[in-house]
């Protein structure tokens, strides 16, 4: 197996399982996980979206479109219960999708020799310059399942069944 082929499996595995722990929530996005709070369905669907929107910056330097979003979704944000305070759900669902997609895509135009390369900047906590395009992507896999289990402990607290 290619690098590529696992970078691809695992960006489109998690997300199969991050979406699908998320679609049935939009009766219930904003039911946090624990009784003292913590991060709901809209605000990872919106956190992670932010980060799909991060990963040209951090490949190449592009702007990240959904940037706007920084202050209720961003790292260091705390999840409100208040649903003016977001976008609606389908609309964060549906950009975080496409940001997805144009990464899948970005995948692809990288090919397997460009995934050793340096990315152009380096995402907090990697600062020591040690993270290739290929580890940068594998790190946006990884980082979605740890979100993951905050959507599936929502989705509990919802009174919604696990799905696994």
């Amino acid at each position: 197996m290619k690098a590529i082929d696992l970078i691809r499996w695992a960006l489109r595995k998690t997300d199969e399982w991050v979406l699908g722990a998320a679609e049935d929530m939009r009766d219930a996005p904003l039911t946090q996980p624990t009784p003292r709070g913590g991060n709901h369905s809209m605000w990872v669907l919106g956190h992670l979206a932010l980060v799909e929107g991060e990963v040209p910056q951090l490949l190449s330097g592009e702007p990240n479109p959904v940037e706007h979003w920084r202050s209720l979704f961003g790292q260091g944000t705390r999840p409100t219960t208040d649903a003016g305070a977001y976008p609606p759900y389908d609309e964060v669902v549906k950009k975080y999708r496409e940001l997805r997609a144009k990464n899948l895509a970005r995948l692809d135009e990288i090919g397997e020799a460009g995934l050793d390369l340096a990315p152009a900047a380096m995402p907090p906590g990697f600062q020591d310059g040690t993270l290739t395009r290929g580890q940068l992507l594998l790190v946006i896999a990884l980082h979605q399942m740890s979100h993951l289990g905050q959507i599936a402990d929502a989705r509990r607290a919802a009174g919604k069944e696990p799905r696994f």
